[in-house]
C-alpha cells in the first residue's frame, strides 16, 4: 500500500515570508477540485473527447506551489495540468474552452486537456509526453540566466517521469550550469497503472537529485501549510543561489489515471484511506476549528465557484468552432502565425 515518507524539510536559506489569506487558499482548492468534478461531467456527456487526466486529490500541491511564484516565471506542466493552468491566473473561462477544442480557448482549441498554453501568464504548455517538460525547463532557465533577471523556471512532473532518461539528462545539465530551475515532483505512487515500488530500484526521489549535487526535500503534499511553507524555501533557493532545486510532493490522485483506465491494479481500501487526507476537507475542517472559517462563509465559497464554473461550460459551449478554410494552419513551418 503506499504510504508518504516522512518529510524532510531542511533548508538553511533565509525565507522570504509571502503572506497569503488561508481563504484564498481553500478557494483556490476549491476552484479546481469544482472545475474537474464538471469536466468528468462534461466528458461523460461527449461534450470533452480526447484524452482527459483529472487531478481530484493533488490540489494542494499546485495551490501549495504555485501561489508562490512570482507572476513572471515561468510555468512548464505535464498533461494533468488543469489546476496549474488555473492557479496560474489561466482563465477558467479560456480553459474550458480549449477543453471543448473551441477558438477561444488558451490554445486556440488545438491544443485540448493536454496541451493547455497562456504566454500571458508564463504558462508554457502541458504536454502528452511523459518528462517532455524537463529539458524545455532547462532551457528556459537557461534563458532566464542569460538575460540576467531573477525569473525561475518551475517545471511540474509525475513519479513516471523519473524513469525517463529526460529527467536524468535535465537534472545533470541544470546543475551543472547552475540553472534556476525548480524541479517539481507530484508523487502519486502510481505512474498510469504501475505501482511506484516497482519501477523505482531506488524510491528515495531526493537521493535521485542528490546524485546529481541538487539541493532537494520532500513534504506532505496532502497538506497545504507544508507545501507552502516548504515550497517557499525552496523558491527562495532557486532565486537567490541561481541553482536548481528539487522538490518532492507525496499526493495521491482520486480517481484513475484517465478516462479510459479500468483502474484494476489500486486496492479499494487504499483510495478509501487517502480519501480520509483529502487536502480540501482537512483544510476546511482545520480552519473551521480555529475559528477562520464559518459554514456561512464556505458555502457561500461553493456558491461562487460554482457560478464560476457554470459560466464556464456556458462560454465553451457558446464558443466558436475554427473555420474550416483554417483548419490545415501551422501543418507547415511558412505559415503565418498572426
Amino acid at each position: 500500500m503506499a504510504t508518504p515518507d516522512k518529510a524532510t524539510t531542511k533548508s538553511k536559506t533565509p525565507v522570504k515570508t509571502k503572506q497569503i489569506d488561508n481563504i484564498h487558499l481553500l478557494t483556490q482548492m476549491i476552484r479546481i477540485r469544482q472545475m474537474e468534478d464538471k469536466t468528468y461531467e462534461m466528458y461523460t456527456k461527449q461534450k470533452i473527447r480526447g484524452f482527459l487526466h483529472l487531478y481530484d486529490g493533488e490540489e494542494a500541491v499546485a495551490v501549495g506551489v504555485i501561489e508562490n511564484l512570482d507572476k513572471n516565471d515561468g510555468i512548464i506542466s505535464n498533461y494533468r495540468e488543469h489546476g496549474h493552468a488555473l492557479i496560474a491566473g489561466v482563465s477558467m473561462n479560456s480553459i474550458m474552452a480549449e477543453m471543448y477544442g473551441k477558438a477561444e480557448g488558451c490554445s486556440g482549441g488545438r491544443g485540448g486537456s493536454m496541451h493547455l498554453y497562456d504566454k500571458e501568464h508564463n504558462f508554457f504548455g502541458g504536454s502528452a509526453i511523459v518528462a517532455n517538460g524537463l529539458p524545455m525547463a532547462v532551457g528556459l532557465g537557461m534563458a532566464y540566466k542569460r538575460q540576467g533577471n531573477d525569473r525561475i523556471a518551475c517545471c511540474i512532473f509525475g513519479d513516471g517521469a523519473v524513469d525517463e532518461g529526460e529527467f536524468h539528462e535535465s537534472m545533470n545539465l541544470a546543475s551543472l550550469w547552475e540553472l534556476p530551475v525548480l524541479f517539481l515532483c507530484e508523487n502519486n505512487f502510481y505512474s498510469m497503472g504501475m505501482p511506484f515500488k516497482y519501477a523505482e530500484a531506488e524510491t528515495d526521489l531526493v537521493k535521485k537529485a542528490d546524485s546529481y549535487r541538487v539541493k532537494g526535500s520532500r513534504v506532505d503534499g496532502m497538506d497545504i501549510m507544508a507545501v507552502l511553507s516548504e515550497s517557499e524555501k525552496a523558491i527562495n533557493y532557486v532565486r537567490k543561489e541561481k541553482k536548481p532545486y528539487f522538490l518532492e510532493c507525496q499526493t495521491y490522485r482520486f480517481r484513475a489515471h484517465s478516462m479510459f483506465d479500468p483502474e484494476r491494479y489500486r486496492p479499494k481500501e487504499e483510495v478509501k484511506e487517502w480519501k480520509q487526507k483529502d487536502p480540501i476537507k482537512t483544510f476546511t475542517d482545520r480552519l473551521q476549528k480555529d475559528g477562520e472559517l464559518t459554514d456561512s462563509r464556505l458555502k457561500e465559497i461553493y456558491k461562487q465557484v460554482n457560478e464560476e464554473v457554470e459560466a464556464s461550460v456556458k462560454f465553451a459551449e457558446e464558443g466558436t468552432d475554427e473555420p474550416l478554410e483554417t483548419l490545415t494552419r501551422f501543418l507547415y513551418s511558412d505559415d503565418s502565425i498572426s
